[in-house]
């Protein structure tokens, strides 16, 4: 039976941290990095550029080059004579200080304070401020400039988000080191110390620049110049041309490249990936989750993507961003319908010979006056949704309208968005009068996720079968695995069981934790997963190996665990300044029966957001388990005092008074 180490609380403010790496410890593992092969130097798009101008040229005006830039007169583009802004009778001021753009505005404690304007993320249709309110450490103001309209505007404002307040523009939810600099930089490390909970972070660049995506370029200089300098023995898994990500891959490898930014996930590592890591490596992607998306899987809050384009036909038939996008631009390759029309024609796409060959673009199809809106392909297959105040986002699950379904899941429809004075029964008649054969009418899995939402065991069955479709995209199949987890059973975990060994790594992951009710099966279960080639996969078996007790183990597997425990570790040390990874250290150290430790984890939580009632409720009866009643009812007034309006925290106060 493992014995996991008893930890004492430690004088940082990160015990939990320490906690687990005993963990990994008490296997016989060390902690330390795992020693691999040099990686080639970063060396700046500006040296790309004198053999590579075309993608140059188009690439120096994009979102992407211009995700971050310094501030300066070519790159602010907000007003700052000395205009104000009133946002729930906080006023802020923009204003010029000698060559200094500064922002006045309510600090950390509520007072306002004079900000100097350190970075400037984006160009449009937004363009948000970056602050540093410590040293190293860079906040990103909620109140942002709109490009197009050319006014200020708040980001939240319908919310009263005072000082304090984790959703604060200095709380840890808009710590740009930590929730968005790695997508907006170049050979980013966030290198957060969590003893003195500051940041001392680097990048070879900031903005997208050339080796976010193709990787370091030194060896692929050293390979273009032909100076004897190149040796392809000296790094380990280049490409031919001396690059880390290989674009000749396959569209695969491209998708993955692309998601690591452009995906709703959940990072193991501390900065950028190499370019070129396979996504379930360095990622945990977020399942199709109420509140992030709607039932049928269209995107509900910012998911950025990748976990749309999943869903989709054209993912499935081998599409890739490039088809539609100019890599280095940004910019689509056609305009309007012709960017469809390039395949979903009568003339078709020799690449993807399944294509029936149909004319579109056309009204015997869509219905609509030509040039109208409805005639946009975009308009009914994209639906756009509308996030950071001002900022359209399309889906790209490329999805059939189905107002059919709104009226069974209540999912919006493309139909309705458009038709808003009309009812999804009107466009589902509509529509059925349009195509009276469709086939594209037929069971959908939001039928079954819609009330398993509610009562996920009352469709275990149904959530069953669709995950064991292999015929289903992948995240489709990996979230009715996601809803089984709170109702499982061991004839679920029985059942599922063969889903270990799916060929999908996401399916894998969403396997493991539907073996918990039976844990003298799961050790030899997921053992074998412990080796899987996938981060994402090792480290969903080994935080389940956390709750079995296991009375031996042969030594290799007991090495494969320490070492998918002390990735886990990593993981966790790397989150370390958020508050729901403190959450989780906090379980660990229930699991473990470390109440010290899970108190400190679990005040951690409460420090950086005084909002987390789930953490003040453990700490509270954390205290209350252990016999010191008075320190759970201090505990319980402080939480009352800051989340005033919380209902759960009297009650439970009232269930501990003597």
């Amino acid at each position: 039976m493992f014995q996991f180490a008893n930890c004492r609380p430690a004088p940082s403010r990160y015990a939990l941290a320490l906690a687990i790496l005993l963990v990994a410890l008490s296997l016989g593992v060390a902690s330390a990095k795992a020693q691999t092969m040099p990686l080639p130097e970063y060396i700046g798009s500006a040296s790309c550029t004198e053999c590579h101008r075309d993608q140059a040229e188009d690439w120096k005006d994009s979102h992407h080059a211009l995700a971050w830039t310094l501030p300066g007169p070519d790159t602010v583009l907000g007003d700052f004579d000395d205009a104000r802004f009133d946002h729930n009778r906080l006023l802020s001021r923009f204003r010029r200080e000698n060559d200094q753009y500064m922002i006045d505005t309510d600090g950390p404690d509520g007072v306002t304070q004079s900000y100097p304007v350190a970075g400037v993320a984006g160009i449009a249709p937004l363009q948000q401020y970056l602050l540093e309110t410590e040293p190293g450490r860079l906040q990103s103001s909620d109140l942002v400039w709109d490009t197009e309209k050319r006014r200020w505007y708040h980001l939240y404002p319908d919310q009263d988000l005072a000082a304090g307040d984790g959703l604060h523009w200095t709380g840890p939810y808009k710590t740009w080191n930590a929730r968005c600099a790695e997508c907006h930089a170049t050979g980013y490390d966030k290198s957060y110390d969590a003893a003195t909970d500051s940041y001392d972070s680097t990048q070879a660049e900031i903005g997208v620049g050339c080796e976010a995506c193709h990787g370091p370029g030194q060896a692929h200089r050293d390979w273009a110049l032909a100076n004897g300098d190149y040796d392809p023995e000296r790094w380990a898994g280049l490409s031919g041309t001396g690059l880390t990500m290989d674009f000749k891959a396959g569209a695969e490898a491209q998708i993955q490249q692309c998601a690591a930014c452009h995906a709703r996930r959940e990072a193991f590592l501390d900065g950028n990936p190499v370019p070129g890591t396979p996504f379930q490596d360095a990622y945990r992607l977020s399942p199709l989750r109420a509140g992030l998306y709607h039932a049928d899987g269209q995107i509900q809050d910012e998911v950025y993507v990748y976990g749309s384009f999943l869903q989709s036909k054209m993912y499935s038939k081998g599409v890739a961003c490039t088809d539609c996008h100019n890599p280095h631009s940004g910019e689509r390759v056609a305009s309007g319908n012709a960017v469809c029309t390039q395949c979903h024609s009568s003339a078709g796409n020799t690449r993807f010979p399944t294509l029936p060959l149909a004319e579109f673009d056309d009204t015997a199809h869509h219905f609509h006056p030509p040039d109208s809106p409805g005639a946009q392909c975009k308009n009914c297959h994209m639906v756009e949704r509308t996030y950071m105040g001002i900022d359209q986002r399309a889906d790209h699950s490329f999805r059939v309208p189905r107002p059919d379904l709104s009226l069974e899941t209540g999912a919006p429809n493309a139909c309705t968005d458009c038709h808003d004075d009309r009812t999804a029964a009107w466009a589902a008649e509509t529509v059925a009068n349009w195509y009276p054969d469709s086939r594209h009418r037929g069971p959908h899995f939001s039928q079954v996720f819609a009330p398993a939402r509610n009562n996920p065991a009352a469709q275990a069955e149904g959530l069953l079968e669709i995950a064991e479709h292999d015929g289903l995209p992948a995240i489709v199949r990996a979230s009715a695995l996601d809803l089984l987890i709170p109702v499982a059973t061991p004839a679920i975990a029985l059942r599922s069981t063969p889903l270990l060994a799916d060929p999908d790594p996401l399916v894998r992951a969403s396997a493991v934790p539907l073996q918990r009710p039976v844990p003298t099966e799961a050790a030899a279960n997921l053992l074998p997963l412990l080796r899987d080639p996938m981060r994402n996969v090792r480290i969903a078996a080994a935080r389940e190996f956390l709750g079995l007790r296991i009375a031996h183990m042969p030594d290799d597997a007991t090495k494969a665990l320490g070492r998918a425990m002390t990735e886990w570790q990593q993981s966790l040390y790397n989150k370390a300044d958020f508050p729901e990874t403190q959450l989780v250290m906090g379980g660990i150290g229930l699991t473990t029966r470390n109440m010290p430790a899970a108190l400190s984890a679990f005040g951690e939580a409460v420090e950086m957001d005084p909002q987390l009632v789930p953490a003040w409720t453990m700490i509270a009866r954390i205290h209350s388990a252990l016999g010191n009643r008075q320190a759970a009812l201090d505990t319980l007034d402080r939480a009352i005092a800051v989340n005033p309006d919380d209902i759960s925290l009297p009650l439970l106060r009232a269930d501990l008074q003597p």
